[in-house]
């Protein structure tokens, strides 16, 4: 991912910074942990360290119409993003919280479409030079012509 660097803001009072216009409260956000699975013993059967975060887009207030548009196309109606990799219920609230921005956050960005330029003479001339030396270089491969 492009934003794997990206900081996620996460204040009671703010929400989920996705980008410099879009904080999403966290009355949108809906959680639900259960007991991760696999290996961990006593700990791994009492805990509900397996968090699972949605996120609505169909159903949110904060995002534009072009935003929502973009995500529903890109990642579905509802944005659900599941971390089960620490075993403590924070850290694994923290990653889903810096995943799910990660993800809108790629969905919303829009490339810049590519203006077709021509080749440089300078490229031009490069790339011939190149076919002449691979030329002259299979030519010095063969066998000499039989005298």
């Amino acid at each position: 991912m492009s934003s794997a660097s990206m900081v996620v803001v996460m204040d009671s009072v703010e929400g989920l910074r996705v980008n410099r216009g879009l904080v999403i409260p966290l009355a949108e956000l809906s959680w639900r942990f259960t007991a991760s699975g696999g290996p961990g013993g006593q700990h791994a059967n009492t805990a509900n360290t397996r968090v699972e975060l949605t996120f609505d887009a169909g159903a949110s207030l904060v995002l534009g119409p072009r935003q929502r548009e973009r995500i529903i196309a890109r990642l579905g109606a509802v944005v659900r993003v599941v971390v089960t990799e620490e075993r403590s219920q924070a850290r694994n609230r923290e990653l889903a919280l810096e995943r799910l921005a990660a993800r809108l956050h790629d969905a919303l960005h829009v490339e810049r479409p590519r203006r077709p330029t021509k080749p440089t003479q300078a490229s031009r001339e490069r790339r011939l030079r190149a076919k002449r030396l691979r030329s002259e270089r299979k030519v010095d491969r063969r066998a000499p012509p039989p005298d």
